[in-house]
């Protein structure tokens, strides 16, 4: 069934809006009229998603709200409260102006007779085909807040892994941004200053103070070229990064990069294993679970391994046989996938290994946080030791001439 934007009022004259899934406008002016409010404005619902879309960019719906907005959902449902009373309770808790909006909008569609997971379809932004596929299933299983409560646990854990990686980075990029603006206030303002004075006493400078002397004045001189190439070389990355071919490159280069590629491969890992044993549970194929988790596992090369599994499966083999074809997947992972298969417990083996790798997300982190933090006091160190050597062996060579 199609569906319709409105736009309404009520007795005292306060303006609702919402979406409505309706054969017709008719029917929408009907289920309006039934719940005592006058039509402003029906419409189709392209004008609401474009409306949606442009709220989109703007406020955007954060991982940790999806995960109450579904864990409240759950405890809600599982005490036998009908979904539409459910949704318009979460929408007077929902902070988000965006989420509240969407969740009326999910509510009035519902009512309308709309099913949860065709309402969520409208809304790709916020719900993508992970969130509707596993409620879908769980409307066809009657199990809908279970369903529900596995999603919230899944996005949940997949929010601490983020959490706790980003969390890793974080002082390490604070300390490079500063090192870099200081450095450039420090070659721009400050060293020239002092090296006019060191000029100008005719003496042979030592290297140290000459190369300082010569960045210093490239800077000076060139400062616009410098920033005009760092803009230019990050919208260059940009454009690079949206082709397909570029896409794929850049992917492929950061599970292969040293150090890093190796807690970037386990997070897609965990994300694949722990998104198929998520569906699985929530009682959607194999094959319908992959389509889904190829959508989700934001990695190209990762994303080609999926297709082919699909592939592989569609023509009646198991997963296992094609993930043990990549060389991107341990050894250990298609083993357990095997055993899961055999066993019919594939979604528990899914969870075990999801949790393997995510321990050793953590442990290669906690282990990468205590490297980098004397690796950057060296540099410091190194930093800090070049500059005082250019700045002070002038000095001292000019005092030592004066004695002399």
């Amino acid at each position: 069934m199609p569906i319709f934007y409105y736009k309404a009022k009520d007795r005292e004259g306060r303006v609702s809006e919402g979406i409505i899934e309706a054969a017709s406008d008719e029917a929408v002016a009907d289920l309006l009229l039934a719940k005592n409010l006058v039509v402003v404005e029906i419409s189709q619902q392209k004008q609401k998603q474009v409306y949606l879309k442009f709220l989109d960019i703007f406020r955007r719906v954060s991982t940790k709200e999806l995960v109450i907005f579904f864990r409240q959902l759950s405890v809600l449902i599982s005490a036998n409260i009908p979904v539409v009373r459910a949704l318009r309770t979460l929408v007077r808790q929902t902070k988000n102006a965006n989420l509240k909006k969407i969740t009326e909008a999910l509510a009035d569609e519902v009512e309308g007779g709309a099913t949860m997971s065709s309402a969520m379809e409208a809304y790709p932004q916020t719900f993508g085909k992970f969130y509707v596929n596993i409620v879908r299933s769980g409307e066809t299983s009657g199990r809908l807040s279970e369903v529900m409560n596995y999603l919230a646990d899944q996005k949940e854990k997949d929010y601490d892994l983020e959490s706790r990686v980003k969390g890793a980075m974080y002082y390490p990029a604070f300390i490079l941004a500063v090192l870099a603006v200081v450095g450039f206030i420090v070659l721009v303002y400050v060293v020239p200053k002092i090296t006019v004075m060191l000029a100008e006493s005719g003496a042979k400078l030592p290297l140290p103070t000459r190369i300082l002397m010569g960045t210093s004045g490239f800077f000076v001189s060139y400062w616009y070229l410098i920033i005009g190439a760092v803009i230019g070389l990050a919208v260059g990355y940009v454009f690079y990064a949206r082709t397909p071919g570029g896409r794929r490159t850049l992917d492929l280069i950061k599970i292969k990069i040293p150090i890093f590629g190796n807690i970037f491969k386990n997070i897609y890992i965990v994300r694949i294993c722990r998104s198929f044993a998520t569906l699985l549970k929530g009682g959607v194929t194999v094959s319908q679970s992959l389509e889904v988790v190829k959508d989700v596992v934001d990695n190209k090369v990762y994303e080609e391994i999926l297709q082919n599994t699909i592939n592989s499966v569609n023509e009646g083999n198991p997963v296992s046989e094609s993930l043990s074809q990549s060389p991107h997947f341990p050894l250990m992972v298609p083993q357990m996938i095997s055993v899961g298969e055999e066993t019919g417990r594939l979604d528990e083996v899914l969870e075990r290994i999801a949790e393997f790798y995510s321990r050793e997300i953590d442990a290669s982190v906690r282990n990468l946080s205590s490297l980098i933090e004397p690796i950057i006091m060296v540099v410091l160190g190194i930093g800090v030791a070049f500059f005082v050597a250019a700045i002070l062996l002038p000095i001292w060579q000019l005092s030592s001439s004066y004695q002399g």
